[in-house]
C-alpha cells in the first residue's frame, strides 16, 4: 500500500507508535503494509489490523493471533499484554480506520466516482463500473459496503494498479455523508434521486436532499457532478462550486436522455440513447443501447452509467459495450429460473419507490405456464415490511398495497407488523381482482410458504434487509 508504513499510519490516525517488540527485519519508517483489515480471520502477512470493539466481539482478543499470522503491526485502544510486534495506540479504533483511509486515499493517483441516492445505488453501482471497465482497470464497492464502515474498508482495499474506483455511499443521517465524503474526495458525484428513505432520521425530502448533497462537501477542486434530472429535487441544483451538473434522464431536457424505450420484460430492454452537445462540450450523440436486466427503472441506471462515461471520456463503443455487459446483483431484481417457477429476487432492500417499481416489473411480465398446464402464470408479491420510514410508515405501507392491487398482481402476499397496513390497503381496492394474504411475520409465511406457490408462478420477493427474505428466496428456488 503506497506510503502506508507503521510511522505514516500512526500520524494518519493520531495515535502512539509502540515499536519495542517489532522484529529487526521490518522498518516502522519503510517497510510498507500490504493491506489493513477489521477482521482477524482476513489477516495475512504484512497487514495492519484494527482492533474494534463489537457487540459480541472484541477484536482485541485476536491481536496475539495476528501477530502469529504476520501482522506488520496493529491499532487498538487498550495497549495488549506482552505485545509480539509493533502497535499503534488510539482512542478510538473506528474513527482510527476512517482516518487511515482518508490518508491512504490521498495517497492514490485514480479518479473516484463517488454514487448516491435514495434509490438504485447498488445497481447503478454496476452499470458505472461496467462502463468505466471498458476503458480503466476498476475497482468497485462489493456488497453492502457502503457506510462508515464499509466504505474505508472500500478504499484501503484499493491497490495501486487500480485506475478508477466506483464508490457506493449510503446514509442514515445527517454528517455521514460529510464523512464520507471526506474519505472519498470524490472526482466524480452522481446522486441517483431523492426519494423517502431513512425519513425517520432525516424527516422531509428536502431533509434528505440536504443529507446526500453532503457529498459535495470534499469532491476534487475539478470535479464533475451527474445528477438525475427528472428527480424534482435534484433538478433544483444548478451550480455547485462553479459547476453545472450534468443532467441525466427520459426527459429530453435533460442533456443525457432516452428515446424509443422498449420494455423486453425479464430479459431486459433496450433504447435510444442521446448525448446533446452540451453535455460535455462535443457534438449531439445518440446510440441504441440494450440493457440486460429487468425494469424500467434500469433504464436510469444506464443513463447514469453513460453520464459517468461522457465525464470520464470515454467513447460511445466503450459505453455501449459496459451497459451491454453489466451483470445481475444478488438479491436486485435477479431473475431466478427454476424447473418450478420464475423468481424476481428483489429482496436486499425496499423502500415505497423501489417497491412500486418491483410491482411495475412483475405487473408488466408475462410468462407461459409450465408442466403442461395451459393460461397465463400467476403474477405473486410476496412483500415484507419497509423500515426507517418515520412517523408516516403506515400510510406508505398502505400505499404500496394499494398500488400493488391496482396494477394486475394476482396474489399479494405481506408478512411483518408494518405490511398489515400494506394488506389493508391491497384489500381496500374494489374490483381489483387482488387475492390479499397476511402474516404477522416472516417465519409464519415459511410455515406455509410452498402451499402457497403454484407451479408456473412469477414470483417477486421484495422487503427490507432486516426482514430476511433472503430465506424466502432460498427456500422457493429450492
Amino acid at each position: 500500500m503506497k506510503n502506508m508504513t507503521l510511522k505514516k499510519a500512526a500520524e494518519a490516525v493520531n495515535g502512539t507508535l509502540h515499536i519495542d517488540r517489532m522484529p529487526a527485519h521490518i522498518s516502522a519508517e519503510e517497510t510498507e503494509a500490504a493491506g489493513v483489515v477489521l477482521d482477524s480471520r482476513k489477516i495475512e502477512k504484512g497487514y495492519i489490523f484494527i482492533a474494534t470493539r463489537g457487540e459480541r466481539v472484541d477484536g482485541h482478543s485476536f491481536i496475539d493471533s495476528v501477530f502469529e499470522a504476520g501482522a506488520l503491526g496493529v491499532i487498538c485502544e487498550q495497549a495488549p499484554q506482552n505485545p509480539r510486534g509493533a502497535y499503534i495506540l488510539v482512542q478510538d479504533s473506528f474513527q482510527a480506520l476512517k482516518d487511515i483511509a482518508e490518508y491512504y486515499r490521498k495517497q492514490l493517483d485514480i479518479k473516484v466516482i463517488g454514487i448516491t441516492g435514495s434509490v438504485g445505488k447498488t445497481s447503478t453501482k454496476e452499470f458505472v463500473a461496467s462502463v468505466l471497465a471498458k476503458g480503466y482497470r476498476v475497482q468497485k464497492t462489493q456488497g453492502n459496503f457502503n457506510n462508515e464502515v464499509g466504505l474505508p474498508l472500500t478504499v484501503l482495499q484499493i491497490r495501486e494498479d487500480c485506475q478508477a474506483a466506483v464508490l457506493e455511499m449510503g446514509i442514515s443521517d445527517f454528517g455521514e455523508m460529510h464523512r464520507l465524503s471526506r474519505i472519498a474526495r470524490p472526482d466524480v458525484c452522481l446522486i441517483t434521486n431523492i426519494g423517502q428513505c431513512h425519513l425517520e432520521n432525516l424527516g422531509t425530502r428536502d431533509g434528505i436532499l440536504k443529507a446526500k448533497t453532503e457529498i459535495f462537501d470534499f469532491m476534487q477542486s475539478d470535479a464533475r457532478i451527474c445528477l438525475n434530472g427528472d428527480d424534482d429535487k435534484l433538478i433544483t441544483i444548478k451550480e455547485v462550486q462553479g459547476k453545472k451538473p450534468v443532467f441525466f434522464g427520459g426527459g429530453s431536457d435533460n442533456d443525457i436522455y432516452a428515446t424509443h424505450y422498449e420494455n423486453l420484460g425479464l430479459v431486459g430492454s433496450r433504447a435510444q440513447i442521446h448525448i446533446r452537445k452540451n453535455a460535455e462540450d462535443c457534438a449531439e450523440i445518440k446510440f441504441e443501447a440494450e440493457i440486460p436486466l429487468p425494469g424500467e427503472h434500469m433504464l436510469y441506471n444506464a443513463l447514469a452509467a453513460t453520464a459517468a462515461g461522457v465525464v470520464f471520456g470515454m467513447t460511445v463503443d466503450q459505453i455501449q459495450a459496459g451497459i451491454r455487459d453489466v451483470e445481475p446483483v444478488e438479491g436486485r431484481s435477479n431473475v431466478i429460473r427454476t424447473e418450478r417457477l420464475t423468481l424476481i429476487d428483489d429482496c436486499y432492500n425496499a423502500n415505497p419507490v423501489s417497491m412500486k417499481a418491483a410491482l411495475d416489473l412483475l405487473a408488466m411480465t408475462n410468462v407461459e405456464k409450465t408442466a403442461g398446464n395451459r393460461g397465463r402464470a400467476r403474477k405473486v408479491a410476496i412483500l415484507g415490511d419497509m423500515y426507517e420510514l418515520g412517523a408516516d410508515e403506515a400510510a406508505l405501507h398502505r400505499e404500496v398495497g394499494v398500488y400493488a392491487a391496482e396494477k394486475n398482481i394476482d396474489v399479494v402476499i405481506c408478512a411483518g407488523k408494518l405490511c398489515k397496513n400494506m394488506y389493508d390497503g391491497a384489500e381496500s381496492v374494489d374490483n381489483s381482482g387482488v387475492e390479499a394474504r397476511y402474516y404477522p411475520d416472516r417465519e409464519a409465511l415459511l410455515e406455509t410458504i410452498n402451499t402457497q406457490i403454484h407451479d408456473g408462478d412469477i414470483v417477486l420477493v421484495k422487503a427490507s434487509h432486516g426482514m430476511h427474505f433472503e430465506e424466502i428466496i432460498s427456500l422457493l428456488a429450492e
